[in-house]
């Protein structure tokens, strides 16, 4: 393992503070509901609480930032659900009762900041935001792996959380952005976020990350003209996938995936990094040809 590359990750994750996403996890947030009757009102309260699928503590507390809304409200709140079938307030989302996933995808597109906060207080929302940070870091570190192999052309779309001249190489810059979603993770399953708390994660993803990131490599000098990108960014999103699917298992069930689990959930997901590599590649190409 190298030794530039490990002290690299180690004054990188100094830089990295736990206490900045246990902040926006604990975040209030206040949802109005507008309903039709006081059984529609709890109805609603126990899509977003489920009482048999949270602790007591949470629901306590999560309960007291749900009030209900006065018909044609639009403001004084976060979040306004209203009943499927009652007039909609301005900016507020319809609770769909046959389709609940496509309320909690609107919200989640619209109130993105607010992300982290509904699903470490709002179970409904938990998974799909858990669902949403594993493919994001994924997508983030194939492009990074993508970029870093042509230094001259970075698009203009790629936002990642550093600069890419702060890293020496891409293995740091790899491994230090799983540890954010590790931290990321753990607060939206409504964990205490900390370096002390989630050392035995961290120290898997240090330890895993320099096996894949070599089979990349090797791929990329082995494959003639380039064509070596499209393996390195897959390696580089499946690895980063499976690292995220363990951590949602182990925060949803107490333990990861077993050894199956990874093999299968990897070919998955390197088969979709690869379809998402050769989206950014042709899109580059075509912005040079322009």
């Amino acid at each position: 393992m190298s030794l530039h590359v490990l002290k690299e990750i180690r004054t990188a994750v100094a830089n990295l503070n736990p206490t900045e996403v246990q902040a926006a996890a604990e975040r209030p947030v206040s949802i109005g509901l507008v309903a039709s009757s006081a059984s529609a009102f709890e109805s609603m309260e126990e899509f977003l609480l489920p009482s048999e699928r949270i602790s007591y503590r949470r629901r306590a507390e999560s309960s007291a930032m749900i009030r209900r809304a006065a018909p044609g409200q639009s403001d004084g709140f976060d979040i306004i659900l209203c009943e499927q079938g009652l007039r909609c307030p301005e900016n507020a989302f319809t609770l769909y009762a046959d389709e609940p996933a496509q309320t909690i995808r609107e919200i989640l597109r619209e109130r993105d900041d607010l992300g982290l906060a509904l699903a470490r207080n709002f179970y409904a929302f938990r998974q799909p935001v858990v669902d949403r940070i594993i493919h994001s870091v994924s997508r983030e570190n194939a492009l990074f792996a993508v970029v870093t192999a042509l230094p001259d052309i970075i698009p203009s779309f790629l936002e990642l959380p550093w600069s890419i001249g702060e890293f020496a190489s891409d293995t740091a810059f790899l491994t230090i952005n799983q540890i954010r979603m590790a931290f990321t993770i753990a607060a939206a399953s409504d964990k205490t976020v900390g370096y002390s708390l989630q050392r035995g994660e961290i120290a898997t993803i240090v330890t895993g990350a320099f096996g894949w990131r070599a089979l990349a490599r090797e791929l990329v000098g082995k494959i003639p003209f380039g064509a070596g990108l499209i393996p390195k960014g897959a390696i580089a999103f499946a690895g980063t996938y499976v690292v995220g699917l363990g951590l949602d298992r182990f925060h949803r069930m107490g333990y990861g995936l077993t050894a199956e689990e990874r093999r299968s959930s990897y070919q998955e997901a390197f088969e979709r990094g690869k379809g998402l590599v050769e989206l950014v590649l042709r899109g580059m190409r075509k912005g040079n040809a322009a």
